[in-house]
């Protein structure tokens, strides 16, 4: 059960992104293109007790819902930075680790992709031969709409799309459970992880 809902977190966290070496991104502005995870309630807990630690890099940053990440409805949430949305919603320079303290071995994703046309979340995974692959699959990306926001004070117009649902894609569940030096089989595939939402900003055009 517990190694279960480890996967369970591991995924939910797959989202936000890792990159390593000195490639950082710039610190939140207050009008920046931003990603936004939340784990379930008391998946950190568990976590925590498994033995992984979960932190990010570059410009994301993360808080705690609850008195601690140890508390049983614990949630964390991760604000990662939009860097481009040419070839989908990248998050270039922000990275998210795992590492798993009972034997030091640990996961990376880099620079995730959320291709809500495919309905894929792809990252590169160092520790797997740097393959890029595609780690969630987002199973609500067809209904999801924008709600769009014009603000005339700041021209900024703001879209976003919230509550993707976001599942282990085939395969991953193995991958991860091997790098972290878990026992074969303990990350069951195709798990529901967790939410994400989505904020994309722009300058309005000029009228």
């Amino acid at each position: 059960m517990r190694f279960r809902l480890l996967a369970t977190a591991v995924t939910a966290v797959a989202l936000a992104t890792t990159s390593v070496g000195p490639v950082l991104a710039d610190a939140a502005k207050p009008d920046q293109s931003m990603t936004h995870m939340k784990t379930a309630a008391g998946l950190a807990a568990t976590l925590e007790s498994a033995g992984v630690v979960i932190y990010v890099q570059g410009g994301a940053t993360a808080s705690v819902i609850g008195d601690s990440i140890s508390a049983a409805n614990g949630q964390i949430v991760f604000h990662i930075p939009v860097t481009g949305t040419k070839s989908g919603v990248q998050h270039q320079g922000s990275n998210i680790v795992f590492f798993n303290t009972s034997n030091n071995q640990q996961v990376q994703l880099r620079n995730p992709v959320i291709d809500l046309a495919k309905g894929v979340v792809t990252a590169t995974i160092p520790q797997a031969d740097n393959q890029t692959i595609s780690v969630l699959t987002i199973g609500n990306a067809s209904g999801l709409k924008p709600k769009v926001n014009n603000d005339r004070k700041t021209k900024i117009r703001t879209s976003a799309y919230s509550g993707a649902a976001l599942t282990l894609s085939p395969g991953v569940a193995a991958t991860l459970a091997s790098l972290l030096g878990l026992p074969s089989g303990s990350l069951t595939e195709g798990l529901a992880f967790g939410t994400a939402d989505v904020s994309l900003k722009k300058k309005s055009a000029k009228r």
